[in-house]
């Protein structure tokens, strides 16, 4: 009886995990309407990126995820443009913990048009940060159901990164002034295509600022995250979203991406298109990221440092 009972927990466990694992249907569905010509490349302040901003926001609502403000939209200002970064909050389940924070983001927006090819000027940004913005919308809809967050987890989607980091920029300064106790920021940029054979699957930027890829991977129990000389080369770690948070808080926060210069030659491109994306990749990535990001948001100490702490 006792053998019973012990199989049918493994079972229940194993079913529940199962029945939480993330979908290439789902993942595909956002995407697609994300770089979707109906968007017209969701450049800041324009009719696509409003259009993309209420799918995030219903995406969030439907799959209750709270807004972290009075509603999910954190309004700012580019000149005479109005840009809205939408953010999502789940609270952690820890009394302990829960008044600390980490946040996931991804920016929605894009360039709007770029050089015209067979007629088309609609730069979608599919991999350009469609197919970031899906994996954070994705692992907010994974925590809401599942509960397993004891720190409070914030999803955020940034707009004007294309202006120059604006939108991360504006929410870092607010919520650094409400002095939110920030653990650490993980920026995902165009994971939407695979590396190499044989290359790990992802690189996070600023590789040597903190042990955040040592860490994830011995979450994960797999080699996801390595060292790319590109970006190290290429200054990446201060050029996407991730930097405004470690500037403003001084923490570990860090992009992730699967993009190296080798493997998609669409960037800024009207090819950047769903068609190009590896959504088996997509979802193998996503899947594989969701027990590091366990992992980091459940440790009981601050695991993760800056290498100068």
């Amino acid at each position: 009886m006792k053998n019973i009972l012990s199989l049918s927990l493994v079972m229940f466990v194993f079913s529940c995990a199962a029945q939480n694992k993330i979908e290439e249907k789902s993942i595909k569905t956002s995407l697609e309407y994300l770089a979707s010509d109906v968007l017209e490349g969701r450049s800041t302040g324009s009719i696509g990126i409003e259009k993309a901003a209420v799918f995030i926001e219903n995406f969030f609502s439907e799959n209750n995820i709270k807004p972290y403000f009075e509603t999910y939209r954190d309004t700012f200002n580019v000149k005479d443009i109005i840009g809205y970064n939408v953010v999502g909050y789940i609270e952690g389940n820890d009394p302990g913990l829960k008044d600390e924070f980490v946040i996931l983001g991804a920016h929605y927006d894009h360039i709007g048009t770029a050089k015209e090819v067979n007629g088309d000027v609609i730069a979608n940004g599919a991999n350009d940060d469609a197919s970031g913005t899906v994996a954070v919308m994705e692992w907010a809809k994974y925590f809401s159901e599942t509960k397993t967050n004891k720190r409070s987890v914030l999803f955020t989607l940034y707009a004007a990164e294309e202006m120059g980091l604006k939108g991360s920029g504006h929410l870092a300064e607010r919520l650094k002034s409400d002095s939110l106790n920030v653990y650490t920021m993980i920026n995902f940029e165009m994971i939407g295509v695979p590396r190499a054979e044989g290359e790990m699957m992802a690189y996070v930027t600023g590789f040597k600022e903190s042990n955040m890829a040592e860490k994830l991977n011995s979450y994960a129990n797999a080699e996801i995250i390595g060292f790319l000389p590109k970006a190290k080369e290429f200054n990446l770690f201060k050029r996407s979203d991730n930097y405004p948070f470690y500037k403003s808080f001084q923490i570990p926060a860090q992009a992730i991406s699967t993009f190296d210069f080798t493997n998609f030659d669409f960037y800024h491109h009207v090819d950047d298109e769903t068609e190009n994306m590896d959504f088996k990749h997509m979802t193998n990535f996503i899947n594989k990221m969701i027990p590091a990001l366990e992992g980091m948001i459940n440790a009981s100490t601050k695991e993760i440092k800056l290498t100068n702490e």
